[in-house]
């Protein structure tokens, strides 16, 4: 606790600090981070880490810009960065350990879809559900849900998706009731932005522990073309009331043919970012699984791919804004997360079902169903399925393979149909289900991930593992 606790200490000292006592005070905090990301990380592959410490020293840097404007409350900043990094990011060693011992492998985090309601209906949306109707778990299960997470898990972070979470609704209760209960938790909640009035604003600035990450799909045309007439105007007055409560937001987009030419330009990101006071952005490329299956037009190629990677890293590196581009920034995370692994997370929508990933539906047990057998989450850990998606992850870290390539399903097609899924998987809909049976399907996937494939191995060879220079840069 030693070492966040000084973290801690010396960024109050910065957020604090008049402006002449800033720049030495910045210089100090880099050149810990620096030593504890890269420095000291020997048994690492040195650019991955170099990356790693950029993305942090430039989520800190955007925050801090937006308190000296007055975006972020000194006070709210004092709060989140306390449960977030003391809690969140620095958890104590001895009771990972003890988890460990008694449970194995267990997620660092879980997604959590606890409503399908939106008032929206966006086109490829993996959380459409156009099929069924609105549903929502219940209360219990999904403050059962967070408390075995936390209390059982060890867990400091969730997130939160949809549907709309804004819309939450079960005997009388909201997720103000959760994210209020856990107060020692950090909460990134997905949403639309639709309903966050100066009330919720506020009410988000008392609870210091939850950042919102708003939909965009580009600017006003971009937006209002795939979310609906007057979006756009909507998603403003949220950064608006944001702006004044003094709470720290993003952004959220998915990167399509329609917008990744958008995604390239430097007006994007300078009008969120300096404009509108957004503190990070998470990129996410339109993924083909699930209803997204009928969007396949919508599908960025790979030479698109790649070109958003290197604008990444250009953002990052030169501008220091906070980007994270998934699945481009993979090494992030030292490829993936899913299936619930050590500093993994799994997936549970609004039915219960629990899949390893949001971009992965397909699943085995049902949440509601083992809570009512006396099981919990960890059963769901040990099914078949997650253990040989754990079990392809763990391979393909140790080999230090292609990590600009991290999607098991996505980059690995013909890979997770042959060695991961498993005869009992269920689709989380009818589209998942199509996806299985299709041979075209199958054909159009396996060919973008051998053009991807042809593209990021070049890169991964020479930047990350040197292997021009004939020797690894570890």
């Amino acid at each position: 606790m030693i070492k966040e606790n000084l973290y801690i200490f010396v960024v109050e000292k910065i957020l604090y600090s008049k402006n002449f006592l800033r720049p030495p005070l910045m210089k100090k905090l880099d050149k810990m981070l620096h030593k504890a990301i890269v420095e000291d990380s020997k048994d690492k592959i040195r650019p991955v880490m170099q990356k790693k410490y950029e993305f942090f020293m430039s989520m800190l840097k955007c925050a801090l810009q937006n308190v000296d404007k007055g975006y972020i409350s000194k006070e709210v900043m004092r709060k989140m960065m306390r449960v977030f990094v003391r809690n969140a990011l620095n958890k104590d060693p001895k009771k990972i350990a003890e988890i460990k011992k008694k449970y194995g492998e267990v997620p660092a985090f879980i997604v959590l879809s606890p409503t399908s309601k939106c008032n929206l209906k966006c086109t490829g949306c993996y959380a459409a559900v156009a099929d069924i109707k609105f549903k929502t778990l219940p209360y219990k299960v999904v403050d059962k849900i967070v408390d075995e997470c936390c209390n059982k898990f060890y867990q400091r972070f969730m997130t939160i998706s949809g549907g709309e979470p804004f819309l939450y609704r079960d005997e009388g209760k909201t997720l103000f009731d959760i994210w209020k209960k856990y107060d020692q938790m950090f909460f990134l909640v997905y949403t639309n932005g639709h309903f966050i009035t100066p009330e919720i604003a506020k009410k988000l600035a008392e609870c210091g522990n939850v950042t919102v990450a708003i939909s965009v799909e580009g600017m006003e045309k971009e937006t209002d073309e795939r979310r609906g007439p007057g979006a756009f105007k909507k998603v403003l007055a949220a950064f608006k009331n944001l702006r004044e409560a003094g709470v720290p937001f993003g952004i959220s987009v998915t990167t399509t043919t329609k917008n990744a030419a958008m995604l390239l330009q430097d007006k994007f990101y300078d009008f969120y970012f300096n404009k509108q006071g957004a503190t990070y952005m998470w990129q996410f490329q339109l993924m083909p699984v699930g209803h997204g299956r009928t969007s396949m037009e919508l599908t960025i190629s790979p030479e698109q791919r790649i070109k958003l990677y290197k604008k990444w890293e250009e953002l990052m590196k030169k501008q220091s804004y906070c980007v994270a581009d998934f699945w481009n920034s993979g090494v992030l995370s030292d490829g993936c997360v899913a299936y619930g692994g050590e500093g993994g997370y799994l997936y549970i929508n609004w039915e219960g079902n629990i899949m390893p990933c949001v971009f992965v539906p397909y699943y085995v047990d049902n949440i509601v169903d083992l809570y009512s057998k006396g099981k919990s989450l960890w059963d769901a850990l040990q099914s078949q399925f997650f253990r040989n998606g754990r079990e392809w992850q763990d391979e393909y870290q140790k080999k230090k393979d292609n990590w600009l390539m991290p999607c098991s399903i996505r980059d690995h097609y013909d890979n997770w149909r042959k060695n991961i899924a498993t005869p009992n998987i269920k689709g989380e809909n009818a589209d998942a289900e199509a996806a299985l049976k299709s041979k075209d399907y199958k054909k159009a996937l396996d060919e973008f991930d051998k053009a991807v494939e042809k593209l990021t191995v070049p890169i991964w060879d020479s930047d990350y593992l040197c292997k021009k220079k004939g020797k690894t840069k570890e």
